[in-house]
């Protein structure tokens, strides 16, 4: 599932690093912080800090806390829509409050657009007020026969085998 457009591949490696330099200095504060607003990590004499704490330190400063809660939330796909509904679709993105889900065909979101206030509630419950707004659900995409950079605009593809 893509979020929308917080965070890279870059700072995912930025991360690794920073958790790797905090957990081989044995929780020493970690060189050069990137952004101002970053607190140096408390100096521990006795060991170094575990690398779930660490981790949670650095989802917390990052502000990543909605989106890892969420990705959390919807590992449990099933849970939230039903055995049912989980097999025939799947959470594909989340972006400026909304998330879209992908259905295996149209009757399958139609029958999720059903329930999307339902899951909206849900999520807000566990995640916060106004944290989701919307569900968007969409069909499975229709296949383009526009091929190259040299495809001729018109009306597509036809009967021509007569």
């Amino acid at each position: 599932m893509s979020t929308g457009g917080e965070g890279s591949d870059r700072d995912g490696l930025e991360l690794a690093r920073q958790i790797a330099a905090r957990t081989a200095r044995g929780g020493a504060a970690s060189p050069k912080p990137s952004s101002a607003r970053r607190r140096p990590a408390p100096s521990n004499t006795d060991g170094p800090e575990p690398l779930g704490e660490l981790l949670k330190e650095v989802i917390a400063e990052q502000g990543w806390s909605t989106q890892v809660s969420l990705h959390h939330l919807l590992g449990g796909w099933p849970a939230l829509v039903g055995e049912v509904n989980a097999a025939h679709s799947a959470p594909e993105a989340y972006a400026e409050r909304v998330l879209t889900v992908r259905a295996d065909s149209s009757t399958w979101a139609a029958s999720l657009r059903q329930i999307a206030p339902q899951l909206v509630a849900r999520l807000n419950d566990q995640l916060g007020q106004g944290t989701v707004e919307r569900v968007v659900v969409v069909g499975p995409s229709a296949p383009s026969w526009k091929k190259g950079k040299r495809s001729v605009p018109g009306r597509g593809p036809r009967d021509t085998y007569g």
